[in-house]
This record gives structure tokens, C-alpha cells and sequence, in this order.
């Protein structure tokens, strides 16, 4: 039996990002920053609550009678417990014979175009620690989504506009300090001097131990959005992800996300206004998308999703659903197309084009926030290279979709499902580019060659008329003579 490494990975990180985010809140009140306490509370015990619903909707807990269960949830202590109940099911599994078991089929990836069925057995304990990952694997991409990701745009935010980013500040601060006081007065530094630097010290590494505990917290909801995605278009077969998988992905989600919290940081920097428009143009643009493409294909209304659940249930689960699909998109690719209309409600085609379009808009968006900080930045941004930090951010976006190609290329589990793989479509691409050069040569020589025998036919003529001229003269001439 596999070991649950992924449910102790999602309660570590929920774990410590909830207790970063509550010590970080209450330095925040001692500080006298109001705002920051209360927006640093929101983005972290939202997220909270909706885990605790996850972890209870998907278990089916509501209609059960455990009321230990939905009192640990309600203290938010659900996933510790959920964790706890994980390992034990995991250390008893081998030492307790299980009489009843049931059947799966799965199919192989195809080699040498012939893929075989295997079927397998599957006792009540894997079944229950397969119904514990998935759970756990949906709580993460919403920790990830709904609230790490707000929350690392915050507290990076926070950090701007104080201009702590880095440690240089906190010595110079120190150096000032020092600077102040008189050479022949012996006497120390007073305690209040000591206790702003101690404090200015303490929230300085917290708020960055913070943000890295949250930027661990989206790639990981990142990355498990693409194992879902994965093992939710292949269901039929049998999925196994290697580690060098893991490793690409999780570079590829890394600098997609720091580059895009990044842009959207230096944006809200300097144009505060606007950055409320663009944000609701992204989200409102992700959010209607599915609901427009199910009202356009005419299905009826889906009643298939929980059978406990009645009409007005299921309307506020997608609602939800299409929320967490565009607070993914916000920040990176979903790896999934929302599809209200289907049973699974994911669309299990793979479409290149959709993954083409969207990362050519968001290097345009991201291309042009960054003009627009260039534009109208203020003097905090006095000591940093400005078209270096934009080249950098630039980069950095290529190199996530160049790790993205590199993964679906060489290190997609699936890879020999595909009707097309990226370097095929590459090809194919250069080819109709290289066609539609040698059609418009073709096309611009043509049109010389007419304007050519436009202009030989004007000159003739005109040349006729010179030659003539000189017959003329030379008759007139003979003419006189005579």
C-alpha cells in the first residue's frame, strides 16, 4: 500500500501557514496596523472554513451521525484529525485480513500500439486511504487558490510599501540609529530603540518565512490540480507519474507564479485604482465562461453531481466550482476546462489552442502591467533597475512555459495518448508559417512582374513615336531636295 505523503504534505502546509498567518496578525495589532491584521485574518481563516467543508462534503459527513467529527471541523481541527485517522488506517492495513474486497479494471499505457486490462484488487482500507487523498488533494487547491495566493500578494504588497524587501533595509535602519547619537555621549541605546529594532527584526523574518510557506502552498495546489487533472481525463487507465514529472511541474508552477504575483504586486504599486478593474476583468472573464458555454449548448440543468443534494444545493456548488476555476486562472493555468454540462464537469479533450491562447494573453497582460509600473513608478523603486526587473520578470515567464513544453513533451505520464505531441505541433506550426512567407513572395513577385509589363507596355509606345520621328525628318528632307 502506498504511504500518504501527500495528506501529511497538505496538513503540514495548512498547518503552518494558519499559525504564520495568526502570530504574523497579532505583530501586526501590536504595530498598530489595523488593516493588515484584519486582511491577513480574512485570507486565512476563509480558506480554513472552506476546508473544513471540502473535507466534510467529500467524506459525506453530513449525512452521517458523527458529531465528534463535525465538532473537531467546526474548531478547525478537522485536517489534524483527518491526518490522524490516515495513519491509522495506513499502520493497520497490513496486519488485519480484509474479508470483503472489490475489483478494479485499469488499463495500461498502450506499447507497440496494444494496451492491455489489468484488474486488480482493492480492500476496504486502500479505498478509504484513496478516498482520504482525494479529499485532502481538493482541500489543497483550495488553501492554494482561495487563499495562499491572496495572501502572498498581500503580505509582498505589505512588504513594498514599507521597503523591507531586503535585509539591507534593516541594517541601514540600524546604522541611522546608531548614526543619532552623539559621539561623546557614552550612554546606550535606550530600550525603546532596541525593542523597534527587535520588532522591526522579528516581523521582517516572519512575514518572509511567511510568504514562503505560501508560495509552497499554491505550487503544491498547483501541482496537485495537475494530478487531478491527469488521473480525472485518463480515469480508464493506469496513471504513474514519475518524480522527474513532479520536479518539472513544479518548476514549471514556480516561476509562473512568483512571476505573476510579482507583476501584479509592482501594478498595485503604483496604480491602485486600476488594479480592481483588472482584477475583476479576470475573474468575472473565468467566472462566466463555463456557465456561458453551458447556456449555449442548450443541456439541461446537471442533477447528477450529489444525490443528497437538492437544486439550490448543487447551483451553489458550481457556483463554487467555477470559482475555484477562476481563482485558478487568475494566478496560472488550470490545467482543465470546466464543463458544466459533463458528469465529471471537466472536459476530458486535451486542447492545445486553448493552452496557446492563454498563455499568449497573459504574457501580453503581464508585457503590459509591466509598461504601465514603468510608467507611472514612484520613487520607492528609486534604487532598482527598472527595464533589468522587467527583462527578469519576462524571462521568468518563458521559463515556466518552457518547463510546461518540456513536461508534456518528455514527462507527461500520458504522452503516448496524445494525437499530437508539442513538438509535432511545433513543427507543424513553423511549417504554415514557412507556407504563408512563400505565398506572400510569391504573391509580392507576381505583383512585380505585373507592374514590370505594365510599365513595358506604357513605354512602347513612346518609343515608336521617338523612332518615327526621324523617318519624318528624312522625307521632309528628300522632299527639298527635289
Amino acid at each position: 500500500m502506498k504511504f500518504p505523503g501527500s495528506v501529511l504534505a497538505s496538513v503540514f502546509l495548512f498547518v503552518a501557514e494558519t499559525t504564520a498567518a495568526l502570530y504574523l496578525s497579532s505583530t501586526y495589532r501590536s504595530g498598530g496596523d489595523g488593516m493588515w491584521q484584519a486582511l491577513t485574518l480574512l485570507f486565512s481563516l476563509l480558506p480554513c472554513a472552506l476546508v473544513q467543508l471540502t473535507l466534510l462534503f467529500v467524506h459525506r459527513d453530513f449525512s452521517r451521525d458523527r458529531p465528534l467529527v463535525l465538532l473537531l471541523h467546526l474548531l478547525q481541527l478537522g485536517p489534524l484529525f483527518r491526518c490522524f485517522e490516515v495513519f491509522c488506517i495506513y499502520c493497520q492495513s497490513g496486519h488485519v485480513e480484509e474479508p470483503y474486497v472489490s475489483i478494479t479494471k485499469k488499463r495500461q499505457m498502450p506499447k507497440n500500439g496494444f494496451s492491455e486490462e489489468v484488474e486488480k484488487e482493492v480492500g476496504q482500507a486502500e479505498g478509504k486511504l484513496f478516498t482520504h487523498r482525494s479529499a485532502f488533494s481538493r482541500a489543497s487547491v483550495i488553501q492554494a487558490f482561495l487563499g495562499s495566493a491572496p495572501q502572498l500578494t498581500l503580505q509582498l504588497y505589505i512588504s513594498t510599501l514599507q521597503q523591507d524587501v531586503t535585509i539591507g533595509r534593516f541594517f541601514q535602519v540600524g546604522r541611522c540609529v546608531v548614526s543619532e547619537v552623539p559621539k561623546e555621549d557614552p550612554t546606550p541605546l535606550s530600550d525603546e530603540t532596541h525593542k523597534s529594532r527587535n520588532l522591526f527584526l522579528e516581523v521582517w523574518l516572519l512575514r518572509g518565512l511567511f510568504m514562503v510557506l505560501s508560495l509552497l502552498s499554491i505550487v503544491y495546489g498547483a501541482l496537485r490540480c495537475n494530478i487531478l487533472a491527469i488521473k480525472i481525463k485518463y480515469d480508464e487507465y493506469d496513471v504513474k507519474v514519475k518524480p522527474l514529472a513532479y520536479v518539472c511541474i513544479f518548476l514549471w508552477r514556480s516561476f509562473e507564479i512568483a512571476t505573476r504575483v510579482i507583476v501584479l504586486v509592482l501594478f498595485t504599486s503604483v496604480l491602485k485604482a486600476w488594479v480592481v478593474i483588472v482584477v475583476l476583468i479576470n475573474f468575472f472573464s473565468f467566472f462566466l465562461y463555463p456557465w456561458i458555454l453551458f447556456w449555449c449548448s442548450g443541456s439541461p440543468f446537471p442533477e447528477n453531481i450529489e444525490k443528497a443534494l437538492s437544486r439550490v444545493g448543487t447551483t451553489i456548488v458550481l457556483c463554487f466550482l467555477t470559482l475555484l476555476y477562476a481563482g485558478i486562472n487568475m494566478f496560472c493555468w488550470s490545467a482543465v476546462q470546466l464543463k458544466i454540462n459533463n458528469p465529471d464537469l471537466i472536459s476530458k479533450s486535451q486542447n492545445w489552442y486553448r493552452l496557446l491562447v492563454y498563455y499568449m494573453l497573459r504574457f501580453i497582460e503581464n508585457a503590459f502591467l509591466l509598461l504601465m509600473w514603468y510608467l507611472y513608478k514612484t520613487d520607492i523603486y528609486m534604487y532598482v533597475c527598472a527595464p533589468l526587473l522587467i527583462l527578469q520578470l519576462l524571462i521568468g515567464y518563458c521559463t515556466a512555459i518552457l518547463f510546461m513544453l518540456v513536461f508534456y513533451q518528455f514527462f507527461h505520464p500520458c504522452k503516448k495518448l496524445f494525437s499530437s505531441s508539442v513538438s509535432e505541433g511545433f513543427q507543424e506550426w513553423l511549417k504554415c508559417v514557412c507556407c504563408d512567407c512563400r505565398q506572400q513572395k510569391s504573391r509580392e513577385s507576381v505583383g512585380k512582374t505585373d507592374l514590370r509589363s505594365t510599365g513595358d507596355r506604357d513605354e512602347t509606345p513612346s518609343s515608336s513615336k521617338i523612332s518615327s520621328m526621324p523617318s519624318q525628318i528624312l522625307n521632309t528632307d528628300e522632299l527639298c531636295s527635289a
